[in-house]
């Protein structure tokens, strides 16, 4: 006699079993915790170089004012962003339509003269991870210092 098929059928497993599922997740836990650190790490990094990139454009701003008004650089940040009239009474462009921040969101800091450092150029500076604003000093970043 023929034996059925449904007999001899081998059961098919459907899905995972609890042991599968925690190795997965202790494989995973294990990778999280070696690269999670590292990525912190390279954020603040990239934050900070964001920040002095933001600077330097701040600076180029200030130079090309300084190249229209005969290499005097604005006393106020104000000044590039509304320059007033040319030589010949024609209202110029602004400079920048407004005060570049840093890469937490806060405005740059601008002065000059400069009384940060005996470089013939503006002070500008960001009031850095802290936000605040210690002209220069702590964690603020800068581009009079390296």
């Amino acid at each position: 006699m023929k034996r059925s098929n449904l007999t001899t059928a081998i059961p098919r497993r459907h899905g995972f079993t609890l042991t599968e599922v925690l190795l997965v997740l202790a494989i995973l836990g294990v990778i999280a915790a070696m690269v999670i650190p590292n990525l912190i790490g390279q954020q603040k990094v990239a934050l900070v170089r964001q920040t002095k990139v933001n600077i330097s454009g701040f600076e180029q701003i200030a130079k090309q004012y300084a190249v229209a008004h005969d290499g005097d650089y604005p006393a106020d940040v104000n000044l590039m962003l509304n320059p007033g009239q040319s030589a010949d009474g024609k209202p110029m462009a602004p400079f920048a339509e407004k005060v570049p921040k840093d890469a937490w969101n806060q405005p740059l800091n601008y002065q000059y003269p400069n009384s940060k450092s005996a470089i013939d150029k503006p002070a500008i500076w960001s009031s850095g991870p802290n936000k605040q604003n210690e002209e220069g000093a702590g964690d603020d970043i800068n581009n009079w210092t390296e």
